[in-house]
């Protein structure tokens, strides 16, 4: 991926790793503009890097979907990246899913729904373009699903499929399709404190971008995506061990 000279549309941008790539995105010198549910974390996100635009946009709705591309294409003719990097995770026991399902269904809307779609709208722009990119920040549970979290484990999976699926359909254009997988990183995603085990934001995005320069097309962390070409055996095997070690942590949760 062309990692210069771009006009590049992160959703999710306003914290955590969409942002860790913004940062990286700018200094590469690229134009950035950050897509965001919360006007306030945008504006905290613009004083940390003024260089940023940004656009308020919840992912989840159509609508606002609509009306993002119809803004970005018009104010910005140039852009020709789009990383669909928004996402929740939500911890569900499925033995007492008690919730309305319109809080399932969030998780399905931004996960799925919300970068699908955007990236449906963009590709006619994009195929217009002598150079673009679409990059998709799935995950390592794509692969190896993390049983506590299974509507997002589900939906990532969905991505990585779609993402496959898409490089194949765009493969006689100019448009690169990059898949992201990260681990469990440092950030605040599926709730405050819930990923300070995870690994360090700023290495993380790091070794993404270092992969980017190498022009892969699938690039992971701590040998996520080493996952893709892994033995069935070997992922069973770390799903159980993985949800052995969370219920040991996390004795409450089946209650």
């Amino acid at each position: 991926m062309k990692l210069s000279g771009n006009t590049i549309l992160v959703t999710g941008g306003a914290s955590g790793i969409g942002l860790a790539f913004a940062e990286r995105f700018l200094k590469e010198g690229n134009k950035v503009i950050i897509v965001g549910r919360r006007q306030e974390k945008l504006e905290e996100a613009k004083e940390k890097f003024p260089e940023l635009h940004t656009k308020v946009c919840d992912v989840s709705n159509e609508e606002e979907r609509i009306g993002l591309v119809e803004w970005a294409t018009k104010e910005f003719p140039d852009l020709n990246v789009l990383v669909n990097n928004a996402g929740i995770q939500q911890r569900v026991n499925l033995l007492n899913a008690a919730k309305d399902w319109k809080y399932y269904q969030n998780e399905l809307a931004i996960n799925v729904e919300g970068p699908i779609h955007l990236t449906m709208l963009l590709i006619p722009h994009f195929v217009k373009k002598e150079r673009a990119a679409i990059m998709n920040v799935t995950s390592g549970l794509a692969i190896q699903p993390g049983v506590w979290v299974p509507v997002y484990s589900a939906t990532k999976a969905a991505m990585h499929s779609y993402t496959v699926t898409l490089r194949h359909q765009l493969a006689d254009t100019g448009v690169e399709v990059v898949e992201i997988l990260p681990p469990a990183v440092n950030t605040d995603l599926g709730g405050v404190g819930l990923h300070t085990f995870g690994a360090p934001l700023d290495d993380f995005a790091d070794t993404i971008f270092n992969g980017l320069r190498e022009e892969k097309l699938e690039v992971g962390y701590g040998g996520t995506e080493e996952r893709l070409h892994a033995p069935r055996e070997e992922i069973e095997k770390g799903v159980l061990n993985a949800w052995l070690g969370f219920q040991k942590n996390n004795p409450h949760f089946r209650k």
